[in-house]
C-alpha cells in the first residue's frame, strides 16, 4: 500500500481544513513553502505527493505557479487536484510532468472529456476523486450534491474504464478521528478497482488496517503536520507488516 504525503495548498501556502471548511484553515508555514514541503517528505522517503489547490476547488483563483514550481523542482511522482473542471487543464498538468490527474467537476458533469482523457492518456493517468457524505458524493469543492451515492458512482466510473478512485470521507476529513473503515470495505469487494482513501487517518495503526482491507493507497495529512507520526514510521511500519506476510 502506498503511504501518500498531502499538501493541500491556499494562498501559496501549506494549510489544512476541518471537513473542508476554509474558515477552519490552519497554516502550516513552520514547515516553509509548500516547495520546502515536498522536499521534506521526499526526504523521509515519499514516492509520490498529493498536492490539491484548495483555492482552484473553490473557485477563487489558483496555485499553478506553485504547483509547477514543484513538479520542476522535484524529482518525484506527483498526484493533484482541485479545480480541474476542464481538459484543457488537466491536459496542462498532464504535459507538464504530474503522474495523475485528480477529477471529480469535470468527471460528472463532462463525461465526453473524461472518456477523452482516458483514451489519450490510459486509466493510470486519470483519478476519480469521490469525496462523500453521509453516502453520497459530493462536488465542486464539496459544496454540491452529485445526486449518487458512493456506490453507484464508482459502478458508474468503472463502466467507463476507470480503474483508480480516491474516496473521502467528508465528516473525516481534518478530524483525526479514524477512517470510515465499513465505507472502505465495501469499496473494495471489486478487485478491478484501485482504491485510495483519505480523511481520519491519526495513527499507524489506522494505516495497519487500511492494508489489510485492501487498499492500494492512504492519502495522509494532519497526521503529519500534527506530528502524530512521522512518514518514515509509517513506511516503515507498512513494509514491516508486508516482510511479516
Amino acid at each position: 500500500m502506498e503511504i501518500i504525503p498531502a499538501i493541500d495548498i491556499m494562498k501559496g501556502q501549506v494549510v489544512r481544513l476541518r471537513k473542508g471548511d476554509p474558515n477552519t484553515s490552519i497554516n502550516y508555514d513552520l514547515f516553509g513553502t509548500p516547495l520546502q514541503t515536498a522536499r521534506k517528505w521526499i526526504n523521509e522517503g515519499a514516492k509520490t505527493i498529493h498536492i490539491i489547490d484548495l483555492d482552484a476547488a473553490m473557485g477563487r483563483g489558483d496555485n499553478l505557479s506553485v504547483i509547477m514550481s514543484i513538479i520542476q523542482q522535484t524529482n518525484i511522482s506527483i498526484q493533484v487536484g482541485g479545480g480541474i473542471r476542464s481538459k484543457e487543464k488537466a491536459e496542462l498538468l498532464l504535459s507538464s510532468g504530474v503522474e495523475r490527474v485528480i477529477v471529480t467537476t469535470l468527471a460528472f458533469k463532462q463525461i465526453d472529456k473524461l472518456r477523452e482523457l482516458l483514451t489519450i492518456y490510459g486509466n493510470e493517468k486519470i483519478m476519480i476523486a469521490l469525496d462523500y457524505l453521509h453516502g453520497n458524493v459530493m462536488m465542486k469543492g464539496w459544496t454540491s450534491a452529485t445526486g449518487l451515492t458512493l456506490g453507484d458512482a464508482i459502478q458508474k466510473f468503472r463502466n467507463f474504464g476507470v480503474k483508480l478512485f480516491l474516496l473521502t470521507s467528508i465528516s473525516k476529513d481534518g478530524l483525526l478521528s479514524g477512517p470510515d473503515y465499513g465505507t472502505l470495505q465495501n469499496a473494495m469487494k471489486n478487485p478491478a478497482t484501485k482504491i485510495f482513501a483519505a480523511g481520519g487517518i491519526s495513527t499507524t495503526h489506522d494505516l495497519l488496517k487500511l492494508k489489510q482491507i485492501g487498499l492500494r493507497g492512504a492519502i495522509v495529512g494532519k497526521a503529519l503536520y500534527e506530528e502524530r507520526f512521522s512518514l518514515k514510521d509509517a513506511l516503515k511500519v507498512v513494509k514491516v507488516q508486508s516482510i511479516k506476510r
